[in-house]
C-alpha cells in the first residue's frame, strides 16, 4: 500500500482515485476544485479530503493530477498551494492530464530541482475505461521513476507503456488522438454512405469489421451513431481541445496533418450545431444534418 494524493475528480479522475484506492488498496487523499465533488468520492470511497493541492500531497509517495489542460495543471502544481510545495524529495509527481509535451518537460525540470519525479501519463480510453479500470497509459519520464510508479499506475489501467524521456507520453497520447479523428470520419462517412445506399447498417457492420476495416470505433459506436445517440464517451469540446495539442506540436517538429486539421474544423461545425458536449462519434451528424 502506498500513501497517494489525486487531483482533479472529472469524469476520468473520479473513478480513476476510486481503483486506487479499491482495487489497488491505496491510501488515497483527494483534492477537487469543486469542494463537493470530493466529499462525495469521500463518500463512496475510502479516503481523505484535503483544502488544497499542498496539503492532498503532503506526505505522498505518489501524486496524481488529471485537470482539464496546461494552465489548469499549473495552478494545481505550481505555486504556494501547489502540488509541488507539498511534496518530499523521493516522492513522484504523475500527470494523467492530456496537455502539451512542453508543459510535461517544464514540469519535469522543476520537480527534479526538489528530488521528485515527474511522469507525464495521459490515459486513453474514455469514461467506460476509466470507470472500469482499464485505461491504456502513455508514460514519459525517466526509467528509475516509471518503475517505481507502474505498479501504483496498473490500478486503473489495463496496459502501461513507457515512450521515452519526459513530454513523450503526450506525445504518444498525440499520435492516438490523431488517429481516431481520422477513424471516426471515415466511419462516419462509411456509415452515411451505407444509410444513402438503402443498406442495413448492422447488417454491413456485421460483415465488414470482419476484415480490414475492423476497428474499436466501429465495433463500439456504430449502433449509436446510426441512432443519433451521441451522449456517452469523449465529448468534442475536448477532442478540440486535444487536436489543438497536436496542431500546435506538428507546427514545432514541421509534421503535416492534413487529415486531423480538416476533421478539426469538422468537430468546429458540429461545435456550431450545439454539439460541444456530443461524444466524438457525432461527426455523422454533420453529414447527416438537413
Amino acid at each position: 500500500m502506498a500513501r497517494t494524493a489525486f487531483i482533479g475528480l472529472g469524469v476520468m479522475g473520479y473513478p480513476m482515485a476510486g481503483h486506487l484506492a479499491g482495487k489497488g488498496g491505496h491510501d488515497v487523499t483527494v483534492y477537487n476544485r469543486t469542494a463537493a465533488r470530493a466529499e462525495a468520492w469521500t463518500g463512496e470511497h475510502k479516503g481523505t479530503r484535503a483544502a488544497t493541492p499542498r496539503e492532498a500531497a503532503d506526505g505522498a509517495e505518489f501524486v496524481f493530477t488529471c485537470v482539464g489542460n496546461d494552465d489548469d495543471l499549473r495552478s494545481v502544481v505550481l505555486g504556494a498551494d501547489g502540488a509541488l510545495a507539498g511534496m518530499s524529495s523521493g516522492a513522484t509527481l504523475v500527470d494523467c492530464t492530456t496537455a502539451s509535451a512542453e508543459v510535461a518537460r517544464e514540469l519535469h525540470a522543476m520537480a527534479g530541482e526538489k528530488g521528485i519525479g515527474f511522469l507525464d501519463a495521459p490515459v486513453s480510453g474514455g469514461q467506460a475505461g476509466a470507470e472500469n479500470g482499464v485505461l491504456t497509459v502513455m508514460i514519459g519520464g525517466d526509467t528509475d521513476v516509471f518503475a517505481r510508479a507502474e505498479p501504483v499506475i496498473a490500478s486503473f489501467a489495463r496496459k502501461v507503456g513507457h515512450m521515452g524521456p519526459a513530454g513523450a507520453g503526450q506525445l504518444t497520447k498525440m499520435v492516438n488522438q490523431i488517429c481516431i479523428a481520422g477513424l471516426v470520419q471515415g466511419l462516419s462517412e462509411g456509415l452515411h454512405f451505407a444509410r444513402k445506399a438503402g443498406l442495413d447498417i448492422g447488417e454491413v457492420v456485421d460483415v465488414i469489421s470482419k476484415g480490414a476495416a475492423q476497428s474499436w470505433q466501429m465495433e463500439n459506436r456504430h449502433e449509436t451513431m446510426r441512432d443519433n445517440k451521441f451522449d456517452h464517451g469523449f465529448a468534442v469540446n475536448w477532442m478540440r481541445k486535444d487536436l489543438a495539442i497536436a496542431l500546435a506540436e506538428a507546427q514545432r517538429n514541421d509534421a503535416r496533418l492534413p487529415v486531423a486539421a480538416l476533421v478539426d474544423q469538422f468537430y468546429g461545425e458540429v461545435q456550431d450545431m450545439g454539439g460541444g458536449r456530443w461524444d466524438t462519434s457525432s461527426l455523422i451528424a454533420r453529414l447527416e444534418r438537413k
